[in-house]
């Protein structure tokens, strides 16, 4: 099976020459664009979160960490964002052992967040606007298990609002195929290599970077311009 973990290592030695290719047929396959409809507002009987819990976390795979890690990091109310793998076990997590699609891991991100300032479910609309939840173990030309989408919960309110949201999104029509974003409790985290932190922001010259992750962040900071941190909202 063909994984775009070795394309996205190809990209870094190819240089600028194929980023005009590359571009158009990463943009062709853009996940935004298979929603049917906007995707609508979490509407809750009853969010509960600890008032006096200031940090909680949330851990989604959404396919290529360098992409969800750019997005999540510019939300107001986000306080740390880290790649890393879930799903598989310590020996297995690491990159070179995770593009196999052998190791039961996906490709994550651990977000530290400020329930008081940004609500899990906010953060699940991102989640779900900026990858497409409907393709089984692929994002785009992403394709193997470590790219599935999904949702490690936290706690069992995490459960409730993530299963709730689904299910109101399938109901809505938001997307023209059901979601097949798997939910599941959280186990472990193990952060990702240090050349994978901050990755969009200290390489975004590299024609994976300007093809894929660019056009992503364009179109994200239009739709939620109002949950941006205050240096990005006029950007």
């Amino acid at each position: 099976m063909y994984s775009t973990s070795t394309g996205r290592v190809l990209f870094f030695f190819f240089g600028v020459a194929v980023s005009g290719l590359v571009a158009w047929g990463w943009r062709s396959s853009s996940p935004q664009e298979t929603a049917a409809h906007a995707i609508p507002q979490f509407e809750s009987e009853g969010q509960t979160m600890s008032a006096s819990e200031s940090v909680e976390l949330a851990t989604f795979g959404g396919g290529c960490f360098w992409c969800t890690e750019a997005v999540f990091l510019e939300l107001a109310g986000v306080k740390k964002v880290l790649p890393g793998y879930s799903g598989g076990k310590a020996e297995t997590a690491n990159y070179k052992a995770v593009c196999t699609g052998l190791t039961k891991h996906a490709e994550v991100i651990q977000i530290e967040f400020d329930p008081e300032k940004i609500a899990f479910s906010e953060l699940l609309e991102v989640f779900w606007k900026t990858h497409d939840p409907t393709t089984p173990n692929q994002q785009g030309a992403d394709i193997g298990p470590q790219y599935r989408s999904v949702v490690f919960y936290h706690s069992e309110d995490q459960k409730k609002v993530a299963e709730e949201y689904k299910k109101q999104l399938d109901k809505s029509g938001a997307f023209s195929k059901p979601l097949v974003t798997e939910i599941s409790p959280f186990t472990k985290f193990y952060e990702a290599e240090d050349y994978h932190q901050n990755y969009f922001a200290e390489n975004s010259f590299q024609p994976y970077c300007r093809a894929v992750i660019a056009p992503k962040i364009e179109k994200f900071r239009k739709n939620f311009a109002e949950k941006l941190k205050g240096e990005r909202k006029n950007e």
